[in-house]
């Protein structure tokens, strides 16, 4: 399991979370060159400290994510696998 970003962060980009994170794996730290904030699934330790920090609530674990939002999962892994 990990958390995700969804839609509500796009275009905020309110860093709280990426101050609370710690193993460091919301990326990018400085939010710049992207519509959103990204966690990295192979990273993320599953602790939800990220989640009550995001003032738009757009912060979910796995199993939480709501339907409308699913794509979101892929959005996040797929951050990732880009930039390797």
């Amino acid at each position: 399991m990990t958390y995700i970003i969804a839609e509500p962060c796009i275009d905020v980009k309110d860093k709280a979370c990426v101050e609370v994170c710690p193993v460091d794996c919301i990326h990018p730290v400085d939010g710049e060159g992207v519509p959103m904030l990204y966690i990295d699934p192979d990273e993320c330790i599953d602790c939800g400290a990220c989640e009550p920090e995001c003032p738009v609530e757009a912060i979910f674990a796995e199993e939480d994510l709501p339907e409308e939002w699913s794509k979101y999962l892929e959005i996040n892994a797929a951050y990732f696998r880009d930039q390797q």
